[in-house]
């Protein structure tokens, strides 16, 4: 019997962020997928062994204590990683950009918000980490690659970054199989994506994808001892110093970062460190910036904020592409960090408040930028914008739409 929507879903529900268990839940997949194909009773048996439990303990050792991927840097291939922003239809004056994260979990609710997306055409779609269970090339596949696959890929082009999910395999399926279908057109060429990070601009604005995911996983043992801060690597630093140029004094674009880890969080680790060393290489250049990140399983506004030594900062938590949704208020953490926080209850399973999922739908128009927030059931959840002063670089932001749900007070 095909496996119901619902049956899918559970899966995911009370899910932990421990290597082990997302290798065992991903081998359960490939042992149930055995099972479906196999009609002898005694095969299924004798092979139970060998396609999951020992096919788990091989492919978690193998990334718990194996080489990982070599990380891929500009230039590569003669590419700088910074693209100018295009309209797929040259008549028109805005570009759109669907961002999703956490949205790569084949579910039926990631190929529903998948569809959503198609219907609006965007110029660019983004995904911004977690391939789920552990970003192995049968899951990057299925999301992403097979033809049944549901990810929309814009016509200017499809980019993504890396979250702790796709480095549980050491990030060698986010290289080798995700990365080269994802691209930029630039006229008639198709470039594939070289590295996890990389910057769309126009003569308003600079959108900037990081790549958090790359350090976010530790060694054993060690990572007890210093845990992982999915800090920049020096290769990306010096791309964003150089190549981007961030520090630049007489660059008064607007800033949007992108990232899968949260450099705000009231719910669960938030990381300071990427956005301390971005605040390094902006130098004297003080003006707040737009963040959007995932990792989080919610949709939260955040207040205008900073982390540590980071700049200041309108924190966008956009994690509810395709995981089971979350809704319940943080416990003794932080609240008034939060604006505005979907708490909706789509359905209830097992006992679990399950929320709507969703994407962000960014229009940009001469020096303002759109965010309409967009529910599976193609609802605009909140709609804000930023206009970008092009003689200082501070933004002017405004809430254009916002159901009365999302207030938190």
């Amino acid at each position: 019997m095909p496996e119901s929507a619902e049956d899918r879903t559970k899966k995911y529900l009370d899910l932990g962020h421990s290597e082990a268990e997302n290798h065992a839940k991903t081998q359960l997949e490939l042992y149930e997928k055995h099972v479906k194909d196999t009609s002898s009773a005694t095969n299924v048996v004798s092979n139970f062994f060998k396609t999951n439990l020992l096919g788990f303990a091989w492919h978690y050792l193998k990334s718990r204590f194996g080489p990982r991927h070599p990380y891929q840097a500009y230039p590569r291939n003669g590419d700088t990683g910074v693209y100018k922003l295009n309209s797929s239809i040259p008549s028109r004056d805005e570009i759109s950009i669907a961002l999703l994260s956490d949205w790569a979990s084949d579910t039926a609710e990631s190929d529903a918000v998948a569809h959503l997306v198609a219907r609006y055409a965007p110029d660019y779609t983004i995904h911004m980490g977690d391939i789920y269970f552990v970003g192995a090339p049968k899951e990057i596949e299925d999301n992403f690659t097979a033809p049944h696959a549901s990810w929309y890929y814009g016509a200017s082009g499809s980019l993504a970054l890396s979250g702790n999910h796709e480095m549980y395999s050491n990030g060698n399926a986010f290289f080798q199989h995700l990365l080269p279908a994802m691209y930029i057109q630039e006229g008639d060429v198709k470039k594939s994506q070289q590295a996890g990070f990389f910057c769309l601009e126009n003569e308003h604005w600079r959108i900037i994808g990081i790549d958090t995911g790359y350090t976010s996983v530790g060694r054993p043992f060690v990572e007890i001892l210093s845990p992982p801060d999915c800090h920049l690597k020096d290769e990306q630093v010096a791309w964003l110093r150089d190549v981007v140029q961030l520090g630049n004094p007489e660059d008064k674009r607007g800033i949007i970062f992108l990232s899968h880890h949260p450099y705000i969080s009231s719910f669960r680790e938030d990381y300071a460190k990427p956005g301390e060393q971005i605040r390094e290489l902006m130098g004297n250049v003080t003006r707040p910036v737009v963040w959007f990140w995932g990792h989080d399983h919610r949709l939260v506004v955040y207040n205008v904020g900073t982390n540590g030594k980071g700049p200041q900062a309108y924190g966008r938590c956009i994690g509810h592409g395709g995981l089971p949704v979350e809704t319940a208020m943080p416990v003794g953490k932080d609240l008034e960090k939060i604006g505005y926080y979907d708490r909706r209850v789509r359905k209830v399973i097992k006992r679990h408040q399950i929320g709507y999922n969703g994407f962000v739908r960014l229009l940009l128009k001469g020096n303002v930028v759109t965010a309409d927030y967009r529910d599976l059931e193609d609802q605009c959840v909140f709609e804000e914008s930023w206009t970008s002063d092009m003689t200082n670089g501070q933004l002017e932001w405004k809430i254009l739409q916002s159901m009365p749900e999302m207030a938190v007070r």
